[in-house]
């Protein structure tokens, strides 16, 4: 598969570490919600949430479907595109939504891409868009916030700067580090919702920016 595949590879580009707020087994349909600020961050995420014998659909840019093979293997384990800014784009969250409701978790990322910025330094989430509200609040699934930071010491920057990165990394050994927040229920608003699911996102995130040596402000 795939998932196996990128858990194989993760550990030979830095050092992952994870820890945990999680008390008790997760129900069954429960949604992941991470920030995002790398291309290489989702094989760091996955590797972490695997360390809890969790293996989430994940909703990516429809883009990656391009990719061969990449797009084949995706299809095959159910993951899900996203085609942002086109009429097509709310399919996504009704395939989400039916994932769910088939007991399987979720990952999404709130902010809906990457930041424009070239250097590798963590920063806060960005705005989150409101289709994690609107997901939680029509399948009724349980939050869990993920925060990570270290994955853009592997790739950022321009084209050329994320290249170099992703091979030099073996090399360099960047720590990473996955935070997982503990599970909480969004309030029924969107706005609140989207809100409250940033802020926890945030809070995870600091925890895992200073796992790594980074002073988050």
């Amino acid at each position: 598969m795939f998932s196996r595949a990128v858990i194989a590879l993760t550990p030979l580009f830095g050092r992952l570490t994870v820890t945990s707020e999680i008390k008790l087994r997760l129900p069954a349909g429960s949604i992941f919600v991470a920030n995002h600020d790398s291309l290489a961050d989702p094989a760091v995420v996955m590797a972490a949430l695997r360390r809890f014998e969790l293996d989430p659909v994940v909703m990516a840019t429809a883009g990656l479907w391009r990719v061969p093979l990449l797009g084949r293997a995706l299809t095959r384990e159910g993951h899900i595109p996203v085609h942002r800014r086109t009429t097509h784009a709310a399919l996504a969250l009704d395939a989400a939504a039916e994932a769910l409701a088939g007991g399987r978790h979720v990952l999404l990322y709130g902010e809906g891409g990457l930041p424009r910025r070239r250097d590798a330094a963590a920063t806060a989430p960005e705005p989150f868009r409101t289709g994690l509200a609107r997901l939680a609040q029509t399948t009724g699934a349980l939050v869990v916030p993920v925060g990570h930071a270290g994955a853009r010491r592997i790739a950022s920057g321009s084209a050329a700067k994320q290249l170099a990165g992703t091979l030099t990394a073996p090399v360099r050994r960047p720590h990473c580090h996955v935070h997982l927040g503990a599970p909480l229920r969004l309030p029924a608003e969107t706005e609140r919702g989207t809100t409250a699911a940033r802020l926890a996102v945030t809070t995870a995130w600091r925890t895992a920016a200073r796992a790594v040596g980074e002073h988050p402000r």
